[in-house]
């Protein structure tokens, strides 16, 4: 769920810097106060984009939190699985290494 969160709002943050660079490049041909307008528009949507890019980070920063923890409570719980997790994990990588 939370995966789909990201891509929703990643989604979101597109589309709304893609709007305002077509609204900067139509403004780039108006001039005048129709040409202004154009161009408080596309700032307002940058605006929105670095927001919810904000809220982005933000939610990453907390769920890595949150995940952080639920590690530590399990090795904490189960010292000798994760011993054993990062042995089968080394053993692994060593593996891979290896044949390169």
């Amino acid at each position: 769920m939370l995966q789909s969160n990201f891509n929703a709002i990643n989604n979101d943050v597109n589309t709304l810097v893609k709007d305002a660079q077509a609204l900067l490049k139509s403004a780039a041909a108006l001039t005048g106060e129709k040409a202004e307008e154009v161009r408080n528009r596309a700032m307002q949507l940058l605006d929105t984009a670095l927001i919810k890019s904000h809220e982005v980070q933000e939610s990453a920063l907390i769920a890595g939190k949150e995940m952080a923890a639920s590690a530590n409570v399990y090795v904490k719980e189960n010292p000798w699985r994760a011993i054993a997790a990062m042995a089968g994990v080394g053993l692994l990588a060593g593996l891979i290494l290896g044949r390169k």
